[in-house]
């Protein structure tokens, strides 16, 4: 466990006072998705050093003993520092200047876990020094950005949502074509996140259209028009995967059988599945691409098409890594084997289900029409603290290790808050 989270000069100290018998892990950003690739790392005996920007960076607080995070991976026990870096989106230099500095008094080259889309590109496009990558840093933007990706999709034939890229076409004439209700996407997530609130917005008509486009021009965010699919609810089907440079790729698909909000919220109740077609489709995105690494590739299924359309790809952990991990196939711990020149065997995967609780509980009571999904055992095995076995996992809430959990009370329902859900 992280003794606080540390101001950058306070945490560069602690890591050069530190001995390391194998190289650490970077893993940003420091909240669910950083917290579970920690535990998956910490799991195989890895060091994992969790980085993130400081809720308040002025100098007050950069001068006190510890800066202020809301995150909740620090306090766990998987993480053994945690501090403040220069946020990239804020400042590209000063990111891979303080990553650097930290790299070089540890007593090996670390492996970075870029764990939203900000980190992950900046890990790419910065190129630290003395930080190994464990992706392919020169196709990751290729995967990511929005335009390049359904671009891939169309030359492969697999399927996606209908989509006008509005630095191609008039919005009047997409709106035209595509009526309303549309949805608005950018070409890349976080930025359009921090100007308008969301990274996918659905718009009821012209007047709300227009003012996402110009929203968008004013923050230089390149955006698209996209079709409402008319999502099979409970159907949306992912590949988790790492894909190694040579080899195969190892994974398994997951069914958001869950989200929260309904519709385009994000994923409470995971269940690792079969699905070939989602499997195969993904993987011929990802081969085409030439990309190795951890990635989730997204499809939902169209009741209109009938069949799996494809909405993204995070190369990148997310937010339910968690749960592969927990079947049997640790995506972080091959990514990591592979950048330091280690073995490691994956077992067969095995039936898991993963759950966010603080999104699932509030889902049934704020909708008195939703159908819980979790079963009795599951529930009782749950509040019993009883649940960490192969079957049943959680994004936050782990017994064994339950600091972490009380972070994100703090966070939902105090006044306090964490700049990202993930």
């Amino acid at each position: 466990m992280a003794d606080a989270f540390l101001p950058f000069e306070d945490l560069l100290d602690t890591v050069r006072r530190r001995e390391f018998d194998r190289p650490p892990a970077f893993v940003a950003n420091a909240h669910v998705t950083g917290l579970s690739v920690a535990r998956a790392l910490a799991d195989r005996d890895v060091p994992v050093i969790a980085l993130d920007r400081a809720d308040n960076a002025d100098e007050a607080s950069a001068a006190r003993a510890s800066a202020a995070h809301s995150g909740a991976a620090p306090p766990s026990d998987a993480v053994v520092a945690a501090g403040a870096v220069t946020y990239p989106l804020d400042d590209a230099d000063g990111f891979r200047a303080d990553v650097e500095r930290l790299a070089a008094v540890t007593d090996h080259d670390p492996v970075a876990f870029g764990c939203m889309d900000e980190w992950a590109l900046a890990f790419a496009e910065e190129n630290p020094d003395g930080v190994r990558l464990p992706f392919a840093e020169g196709v990751i933007d290729s995967v990511l950005d929005k335009y390049e990706l359904y671009r891939r999709a169309e030359r492969l034939d697999v399927p996606y949502p209908e989509t006008y890229f509005l630095d191609e076409t008039d919005p009047a004439e997409a709106a035209a074509a595509l009526g309303f209700p549309l949805v608005v996407k950018p070409a890349r997530k976080r930025r359009f996140e921090e100007v308008v609130g969301t990274n996918v917005l659905e718009v009821a008509d012209e007047a709300e259209f227009m003012d996402a486009v110009e929203q968008a021009e004013a923050a230089g965010v390149r955006i698209m028009a996209q079709e409402k699919v008319t999502r099979a609810t409970g159907e949306d089907h992912s590949f988790a995967s790492y894909v190694p440079p040579e080899g195969d790729p190892v994974g398994v698909v997951g069914n958001a059988r869950v989200r929260y909000p309904v519709g385009y919220g994000t994923s409470c109740v995971v269940d690792r599945v079969d699905e070939p077609v989602v499997r195969e489709r993904a993987e011929r995105m990802l081969t085409d691409a030439g990309y190795h690494g951890i990635s989730e590739s997204e499809f939902v299924y169209d009741a209109d098409r009938e069949e799996f359309v494809l909405l993204d790809i995070n190369t990148r952990p997310w937010k339910w890594i968690g749960m592969p991990v927990a079947a049997g196939v640790n995506l972080p711990m091959a990514a990591y084997a592979d950048a330091v020149g280690a073995d490691i065997e994956h077992a067969a995967p095995r039936d898991t289900r993963w759950v966010f609780l603080p999104d699932y509980l509030r889902l049934n009571f704020e909708d008195p029409t939703f159908d819980d999904v979790l079963s009795a055992s599951e529930w009782a095995a749950l509040l019993a603290g009883d649940f960490e076995s192969d079957s049943l996992t959680t994004g936050v809430y782990r017994p064994s290790d339950p600091a972490p959990a009380y972070a994100l009370l703090e966070t939902e329902f105090a006044e306090r808050e964490y700049y990202c859900a993930c």
